[in-house]
């Protein structure tokens, strides 16, 4: 299945080229820029005979090829469709955006959402829907590929065991607020010794991140990995890290939180979309405002200096069922059993649709 067009992918590769693969089973129909495939994957679904359609749904340029199915579906038989909504709508949404989301949810009535700000964000884009909301849950599937012990963890990578070290992790964006935690290590450098570890591809100009590095003395304090991190290479650099910082400017919710959780690291972030949903101040780790280095740069010190680290690691490992896949099953569930009609009193009130 093609996802976007090369011209339009501001990545390197969309292939994974993990050895270790988190693949289902599954009949790649969907080209997102060819329309033949689009009616070939709803054909597909009219003679399938299920009950239930999940769509999973995180950007509106698949507004045409998603939509499009949904719709054939929606309007041709009475199969319901479900849309899984990872983001609404992109962190940097602009007009088309809104066009191409409302074209895809058309004929479609169910929803389900992993944050408060986007239950907000489909009110208002579609009326009269039905809204089931789960925390994004855990992806702890990564530490059952093998928990690394932090010496060879840190050895592997050429970090001293002694260091206080730093994680950020993933593509870096300016909605990522990259820029912020990068202003915020040169305060926090005067004040204790601290590596910041930078790991992930970079979609924005990576010269103008090194520039403020370079600018402000940070080379020695900075390491940055430039890259797609494989599946079986994640476990290296969370199993390395003491905290994770995750300085966004805006967001919904963050499947690095739940990779953070899944190896019991507690996150430092901000007061953004659904992050403090996720993340409980001085339980599970720090919320800061948005856009301010200098609280980033307080709760970093903070974290070394007077949290209790062992305390908030048993409770990331006792909040773990919160986060767990069964909730995003019994939303799914939910939406299955009332196009059957075998749903109970009970689990209507349950379940009930926000």
């Amino acid at each position: 299945m093609r996802q976007y067009p090369e011209l339009l992918f501001p990545g390197r590769t969309q292939l994974d080229k993990s050895s270790v693969r988190i693949v289902e089973a599954n009949e790649p129909i969907i080209d997102s820029i060819n329309p033949l495939s689009w009616i070939k994957a709803a054909r597909a679904i009219r003679k399938g005979g299920f009950d239930l359609v999940v769509i999973q749904w995180w950007n509106p340029f698949f507004g045409f090829s998603l939509g499009t199915i949904a719709n054939i579906v929606g309007l041709t038989t009475k199969v319901p469709v479900c849309f899984m909504c990872h983001n609404v709508m992109p962190h940097e949404s602009t007009i088309f955006d809104k066009i191409l989301s409302r074209y895809a949810f058309l004929s479609t009535k169910r929803f389900i959402v992993h944050s408060d700000e986007d239950l907000r964000n489909l009110k208002h884009l579609k009326k009269g829907v039905e809204i089931l909301k789960n925390v994004h849950p855990s992806y702890s599937i990564f530490s059952e590929y093998g928990l690394i012990e932090k010496p060879t963890a840190r050895k592997r990578l050429g970090i001293e065991i002694d260091e206080r070290l730093v994680l950020y992790f993933g593509i870096v964006r300016s909605y990522k607020g990259l820029q912020y935690l990068i202003e915020a290590m040169a305060g926090v450098v005067k004040e204790i010794d601290c590596r910041l570890l930078i790991v992930g591809e970079f979609y924005d100009d990576k010269e103008k991140y090194l520039r403020m590095i370079r600018d402000r003395g940070l080379e020695p304090y900075v390491s940055v990995v430039d890259a797609y991190v494989k599946n079986e290479d994640v476990a290296l650099y969370f199993c390395s890290c003491d905290v994770v910082v995750l300085p966004y400017v805006s967001a919904t919710q963050s499947g690095i939180i739940q990779i953070a959780f899944g190896f019991t690291k507690p996150v430092i972030t901000t007061d953004v979309g659904g992050l403090p949903e996720v993340v409980t101040e001085g339980v599970t780790g720090f919320i800061v405002k948005s856009r301010s280095s200098e609280d980033l740069k307080r709760a970093i010190v903070r974290f070394f200096r007077k949290a209790d680290k062992s305390g908030m690691e048993a409770e990331i490992r006792k909040r773990a069922t919160a986060f767990e896949w069964d909730v995003a099953v019994e939303n799914i569930e939910y939406y299955l059993r009332a196009n059957i009609g075998d749903i109970a009193e009970s689990t209507l009130k349950r379940n009930k649709a926000i």
